[in-house]
Parts: structure tokens; C-alpha cells; sequence
């Protein structure tokens, strides 16, 4: 939900912007997209909700991106940084991680776009669906995730078949859905290393967080009870008003008076 949240934020401050320029369908693909990235940096975690999304699959590239992660993190740390495995919360959890998948989603769209985007909106609409429905659906039941996000897949792709999606924005999207996910691990405990591989001092990974007064712990009641029904709510509010701007929601005219 963060990642929709960053998205619907994004698209409705930006509606002077040619990216919040955008038509209803683009803007759909991009949500579906955002909201999917927002869990693609745990990709580095083999136990994670991304991990379980495919079988047997994304438990593979899981595992191979753990292994490249820890390589990546032994090899850069110093000697301040924590002398941990660095396979979970690493490479993936980077600004340059967001920013690579950024750029690589709008250039495969861009020159491939009639097979590139049905697979990534069916990757992405898979991670989705699991991260928001990962406490009701059985935890291995890959099958279900699978006919899910090939139906969400085929109602996007029939309902944008005479509009060409933006590259860019979709490519924005995923970058904005992983930022998401590290503003949330940000503020856990055990914050996130944004910044990597600037310095700050004296340790490479250095774990961007707020004061320990304001973090919270993963999983835990605040986040549970609090924040998570707060995000969902935003993500409503900024989600209709960015939709009243392309002009897919005429009959909304009360969402001129939002805040954005």
C-alpha cells in the first residue's frame, strides 16, 4: 500500500508535470506497478512475501540475489559498518537499486512493449496482490497468486490496448514504489543503507534512520494499527484526486477541494 500511496502522492503533485499528465490507463499501469515495487527490494530476503509470490521460481532468483547482495556487502563495508551477512537489507535496499530498475523497466518497455509490459504487469500485479492479501491467502499457494495476477494482467492490458503506456512513467513507477519500501524500513529499527555507497561517517552501509523514539518495530502494533490503516487511507484520498486529474473521474468533482 506504500507503494501506491508514493504513487497516487507523486502523480497528484505533479499534475502540472507531464508525468501527472497522464491518461487513466497509464495511470492504472503505473499504480499496479508501483504498488508490486514496493515489495521488490525484499527480493534479497529467501524467506520474504516476494520470495513466495512464484513457487519455486522466485525462490531461486531470491536465493541468487541474497548470495550477489552479501558478496556486494563484504566487499564494500568498512570497518565501522556491521560486521553482519548483509544478504538481507543491502544492494537491493539502495538508491541504485531503485534507480537501475527505473531505468531498466522504461527501456525494455520502451523497445518491447507489446510482450514487455503484459510480463511485468503480470510480475508486478503478482506482488501486489500478494503483499495486500499475504494474511488471507495460503502462504505457498503460488496457483492462486498466479490466476489472480494473470487476470489483473489481462483486464489492464485489454483496457489499454488503444493507449500506449508511457515507458517513463512506468519506469518511475517501479523507482517510486522501491523508495517507498525503504522509507518504510527506514523507519523500523534497524533502518534501511539509502545512501549507499556514499560514506557517512565512517561506515559504507550506513543504516539512514530517524531517532530510535520515532522508529518502530517490524510487524508490531504500531505498524499494524496505526500506520498501515493510515497508508490505505491516503492511498485512497491521492488515488482519487490523481485520477480526477486525467479526467477518468468526472462525477468526483468534491476531490478539487483535496489538499494536493
Amino acid at each position: 500500500m506504500s507503494g501506491l500511496l508514493a504513487w497516487s502522492a507523486v502523480t497528484a503533485l505533479a499534475s502540472s508535470h507531464p508525468i501527472g499528465q497522464l491518461s487513466p490507463q497509464s495511470w492504472a499501469v503505473g499504480a499496479v506497478l508501483a504498488t508490486g515495487a514496493a515489495l521488490l527490494p525484499d527480493l534479497d530476503h529467501p524467506g520474504s512475501t516476494i520470495s513466495r509470490t512464484f513457487g519455486a521460481l522466485s525462490s531461486g532468483l531470491s536465493a541468487g540475489i541474497n548470495a550477489l547482495s552479501s558478496f556486494v556487502y563484504r566487499t564494500t563495508r568498512l570497518k565501522r559498518d556491521s560486521k553482519r551477512d548483509g544478504g538481507h537489507r543491502g544492494l537491493t535496499h539502495t538508491l541504485v537499486f531503485a534507480l537501475f530498475s527505473a531505468v531498466f523497466t522504461a527501456a525494455v518497455i520502451q523497445n518491447s512493449q507489446k510482450w514487455a509490459l503484459p510480463v511485468l504487469m503480470f510480475v508486478f500485479a503478482g506482488l501486489a496482490v500478494r503483499g495486500i492479501m499475504n494474511d488471507w491467502c495460503p502462504k505457498q499457494d503460488a496457483l492462486l497468486i498466479t490466476v489472480v495476477s494473470a487476470g489483473i494482467t489481462w483486464a489492464m492490458i485489454a483496457w489499454t490496448s488503444q493507449t500506449d503506456a508511457s515507458a517513463a512513467a512506468c519506469g518511475i513507477a517501479v523507482g517510486v514504489g522501491c523508495f517507498a519500501h525503504y522509507i518504510g524500513d527506514a523507519i523500523t529499527e534497524q533502518g534501511c543503507p539509502i545512501l549507499w555507497p556514499i560514506p557517512i561517517m565512517g561506515k559504507t552501509w550506513f543504516p539512514v534512520a530517524p531517532p530510535k523514539i520515532m522508529r518502530m518495530r517490524t510487524g508490531g502494533v504500531v505498524e499494524m494499527a496505526i500506520v498501515g490503516p493510515v497508508v490505505t487511507i491516503l492511498s485512497i484520498w491521492l488515488g482519487l484526486a490523481a485520477l480526477q486529474g486525467t479526467g477518468a473521474l468526472p462525477f468526483l468533482d468534491w476531490v478539487d477541494l483535496l489538499p494536493v
